[in-house]
């Protein structure tokens, strides 16, 4: 950077008070000068120094896995989950035991997503209240995927098909029924052990999905059904359409279904979460709903459970491999027929709110002991604080519930001393 070239010699002939101007102008170009050629030369080292301390960017956690680290900490002997199962390579269109993973993924990832929300958003509020499901993109990552798709492998052999005529989910010929082959149920996603159940556990809460968990279920929501895998290979049956705050086919209110919304408060008595671990491409078929059926007061019109009257109202989304549909129960849905030749595989779950049961698996745990309100054992295995406090039972927040904080711990909603002191003195249990 050039100096600026010393005043005219002239100078000496402008009046004293010119020639004061021009001088203490001179003075401060000049110094203006010089603490440009510093700032610029400290910069020139400080770049080089920072420069030389950032790791590769393939080592450097981004703000997104410091939550997901945060979520699913366990203890520290613990391998990877990529390397403790098959090492998958990076390439999403790899294959993890001749089974794609399907999962797609842009090559660079948006700024704006690295952290994950803290609460629903508006759009995600409209547009569940709107259409009575919303579709989360990318929960899991491609790795996750492969590793579900190892652990289902390896279980496979444990799949029940629905091949019992009276197991049947659709009637012949229609477009929910294939041409033939059952569909295979698959359990024990959360029993299989550390590494294999490890990602199937995430989703109970997982720090994308916590918010819309809350938005839609409320603080302290549980699991409400033993979570399991769909599976359909090349024209296996689908499922005839069902549920509905009224009951598509009876026409029947069904409070078990519930959908309401007040002062800008969504609640589903039953929230239904499909985990999709292949693509669902349009015209693959598997899930479809019937957008807006929350809100319907009426049975649905002859044929249309079955798809075959009124079917451009039932609609197939279309999903990548990692994807999550999250819908209310109270939304009309089922499946269609499967076309894709890839087997396709989808993890069910069913969450409730806080002081709401459908299901009572919750009852039997392994203890013989019908009333016994704990899930099976290994249910437990391996969960942080915040995927355990969503297997509590059915209980109001006040009464010592669990809720999960923004940042993944949890904390105790609870009643003051002298209120519980009174029950137990009242009761002689700890609570009513």
């Amino acid at each position: 950077m050039s100096m600026p070239p010393p005043p005219h010699s002239n100078i000496r002939f402008l009046h004293p008070i010119n020639r004061l101007i021009a001088l203490t102008f001179y003075m401060l170009l000049l110094q203006a000068s010089r603490r440009s050629v510093a700032a610029f030369s400290t910069f020139t080292c400080l770049s080089s120094s920072a420069l030389s301390r950032i790791p590769s960017a393939t080592h450097s956690p981004s703000k997104k896995d410091e939550v997901r680290q945060h979520y699913f900490s366990f203890p520290s002997s613990r391998t990877s989950l990529a390397d403790s199962i098959t090492n998958p390579p990076s390439s999403t269109n790899k294959t993890i035991n001749e089974f794609s993973t399907m999962a797609a993924r842009d090559v660079q990832e948006d700024a704006t997503v690295a952290n994950y929300p803290t609460e629903m958003s508006e759009a995600e509020r409209y547009l569940f209240d709107l259409n009575g499901f919303h579709i989360v993109r990318n929960v899991l990552t491609p790795e996750e995927v492969a590793a579900c798709h190892a652990a289902i492998n390896k279980n496979s052999d444990e799949a029940v098909p629905r091949s019992d005529p009276s197991l049947r989910n659709a009637i012949e010929g229609s477009p929910m029924y294939g041409s033939g082959p059952p569909r295979l149920d698959l359990g024990g996603i959360f029993e299989w052990g550390e590494v294999e159940s490890r990602v199937f556990k995430s989703i109970l809460a997982h720090p994308r999905l916590v918010p819309l968990f809350h938005g839609l279920l409320g603080k302290g929501y549980r699991l409400d059904h033993i979570p399991f895998v769909l599976m359909n290979n090349q024209g296996g049956e689908g499922f005839q359409l069902h549920g509905g705050t009224v009951d598509c086919t009876s026409g029947e209110y069904n409070s078990n279904l519930a959908y309401t919304c007040h002062n800008g408060n969504v609640r589903s008595n039953l929230l239904g979460c499909n985990v999709m671990l292949v693509d669902h491409n349009p015209g693959d078929g598997g899930f479809c709903i019937v957008p807006g059926s929350h809100k319907s007061n009426f049975k649905m019109p002859p044929g249309m459970v079955d798809g075959l009257a009124h079917n451009e109202y039932i609609i197939q989304p279309a999903t990548k491999a990692g994807d999550v549909v999250l819908f209310s129960e109270g939304t009309v849905h089922g499946a269609m027929g499967w076309t894709s030749q890839t087997q396709r595989r989808c993890a069910l779950y069913r969450f409730a709110p806080a002081t709401v049961a459908y299901g009572r698996s919750y009852f039997q745990g392994n203890s013989g002991d019908d009333n016994n309100t704990m899930w099976p054992s290994k249910f437990y295995d391996n969960l942080n604080v915040a995927q355990k406090a969503v297997l509590e039972p059915p209980f109001a927040n006040r009464l010592d519930r669990p809720n999960i904080r923004d940042d993944g711990s949890v904390e105790i909603t609870q009643r003051s001393e002298r209120k519980k002191q009174h029950d137990k003195d009242v009761f002689k249990t700890k609570y009513f």
